[in-house]
């Protein structure tokens, strides 16, 4: 009886296959150390991808499970992926070069799955799929969620309070009640609980259902779930906090009982899934092999032919990186002056609001008037960067949720005509906590080698063909902001005539490298 594959085709053994496989692991692993490291780094310092420890364990046991399935097959080593392993490695380099975790750990991962499928083919990878797929969840993304689910938090739990009775003015992230202030933070957001229901829902589903309706359909329900028992933890733990008078729920309580309430959840939600699972369907075992094994020397030679050509693609990304990194380095930069537009002065700072940009290589803050007029400016220059010094990342933001006196209460966006800026601005008003109950309205958007724009993404890939063309990764966050009551008049007044003087200074410290 013949095997089991395309004709013409050679299969070859286990025994001339796995040692190419590990020995290609460990390559990738020895190449992409640093971004493998920083991944483990997420996981030990961080709950919320603390999971990420045992989701190579599981993937290996739920591999190990089908090891007399696999081991009537023979692998067949194809050249087939030799494209997607180029394409995820020219994007690892993306990723690298604009220090880009999510996006480096992401194709680090895919890198790794391409191989093995690459040295095993598509018969065996088919079988063994959702145990590599799985492995994706090891990558630690989801962060980008934080500042919506923080707004739906919010929003649902000042809903339920009003709904209940009790009169709430919120504001932004912050709302009032008679009993006190309450502030939705990063960790009630929800998303660790929505990341670790989603990773064990998915997991649940595949050994419990058959069909790819309800493998479907349970994941939606454990995304969805999650968000919505987040949103009723924060309601029930402020209302324990109002009925209480705040000493129920407060400091170390608010955690535990989030986690209580969040694990009775979930264990409803697995119970109530048990009751539709499905028995998997009895498999006839695969037909052995009666045929003549194929030529051991035609079949080692095609292994070790995909194995060499996957390993110098999965090296040609660290190995570019080496080199433009090494052309990009320059010294650190001094901002040039900036010349000052018609009519405007030198002014007192009437603020002490600093926007939390962590890092810049250099940066400058000043305050200038114009008659009644006031404005701020505040420049944040970066040039070579990487993890820990970097423009474009999530938590360089206009006020942090811990900041004892300044809070972020509106976002927009601003159409602007004006030479030099983005067709398209971020807006932002600040209310601050102090005796003087000020406000403040923010423009902001960024510069990078000469091109404005307020688009993180957009900045990301200007940044990343900047430094392709050997122009080094010059960046900068370009803020103006002014009072309140002042601001409608001001903010375009100071940025038309700034706009030129900002771009001049910006291009000589750029052009000084």
């Amino acid at each position: 009886m013949m095997e089991h594959g395309s004709p013409g085709r050679r299969s070859v053994s286990w025994a001339q296959v796995l040692p190419l496989l590990f020995g290609l692991i460990a390559w990738i692993f020895f190449w992409y150390r640093d971004t493998a490291l920083a991944m483990v780094a997420i996981w030990a310092h961080g709950d919320t991808y603390a999971h990420g420890f045992i989701v190579p364990p599981i993937s290996l046991w739920l591999i190990w499970r089908k090891r007399h399935e696999l081991a009537l097959l023979r692998p067949d080593p194809t050249l087939w992926l030799v494209l997607p392993v180029l394409a995820a490695t020219t994007f690892w380099l993306m990723g690298e070069l604009t220090a880009v975790n999510a996006l480096t750990q992401f194709t680090f991962v895919l890198i790794l799955l391409l191989a093995i499928v690459s040295a095993l083919g598509f018969r065996i990878s088919r079988r063994i799929a959702f145990p590599l797929g799985f492995l994706l969840f090891c990558v630690p993304v989801g962060d980008f969620m934080i500042p919506m689910l923080m707004e739906w938090t919010a929003w649902f739990t000042v809903l339920a309070l009003r709904a209940t009775g009790i009169p709430a003015y919120q504001e932004g992230m912050q709302f009032i009640i008679p009993s006190g202030t309450w502030s939705v933070v990063e960790a009630c957001s929800g998303i660790r609980y929505v990341i670790a229901s989603v990773t064990v829902g998915t997991l649940f589903a595949y050994l419990n259902y058959v069909s790819l309706r309800r493998r479907l359909i349970f994941i939606g329900v454990s995304i969805i779930v999650p968000v919505v028992a987040n949103w009723l933890r924060a309601y029930i733990i402020v209302m324990l906090g109002h009925l209480s008078g705040n000493k129920l729920a407060a400091g170390v309580d608010h955690l535990i009982y989030g986690w209580l309430f969040f694990g009775i959840v979930i264990t409803i939600m697995f119970i109530i899934g048990m009751r539709w699972s499905e028995v998997r369907p009895a498999t006839e075992p695969l037909p052995v092999p009666h045929i003549t094994p194929p030529s051991p020397t035609s079949g080692a030679t095609r292994a070790w032919l995909v194995t060499t050509g996957v390993a110098l693609l999965a090296a040609a990304g660290p190995l570019a990186f080496i080199v433009i990194d090494e052309a990009d380095g320059s010294a650190a930069p001094n901002l040039a002056r900036l010349a000052l537009p018609a009519d405007w002065n030198d002014a007192t700072p009437f603020t002490n609001w600093k926007p939390a940009y962590a890092n810049p290589s250099v940066q400058r803050q000043a305050a200038y008037s114009r008659e009644d007029k006031t404005i701020g400016l505040y420049v944040g220059y970066y040039r070579n960067q990487d993890y820990q010094r970097k423009l474009v990342t999530s938590t360089n933001v206009l006020a942090t949720s811990s900041d004892p006196i300044w809070s972020v209460v509106s976002r927009n966006r601003a159409e602007v005509n004006v030479d030099g800026m983005p067709a398209s601005i971020r807006t932002a008003e600040l209310s601050s906590k102090d005796i003087t109950a000020h406000r403040l309205v923010v423009w902001q958007w960024y510069w990078i080698d000469g091109k404005p724009t307020a688009s993180d993404t957009e900045a990301k890939l200007l940044t990343a063909l900047s430094r392709l063309r050997g122009r080094g990764d010059d960046s900068a966050v370009i803020i103006l902001y002014a009072p309140q009551e002042s601001a409608k008049e001001a903010l375009p007044a100071f940025a038309i005539q700034a706009i030129g003087p900002i771009n001049q200074m910006l291009d000589a410290t750029r052009a000084a490298r």
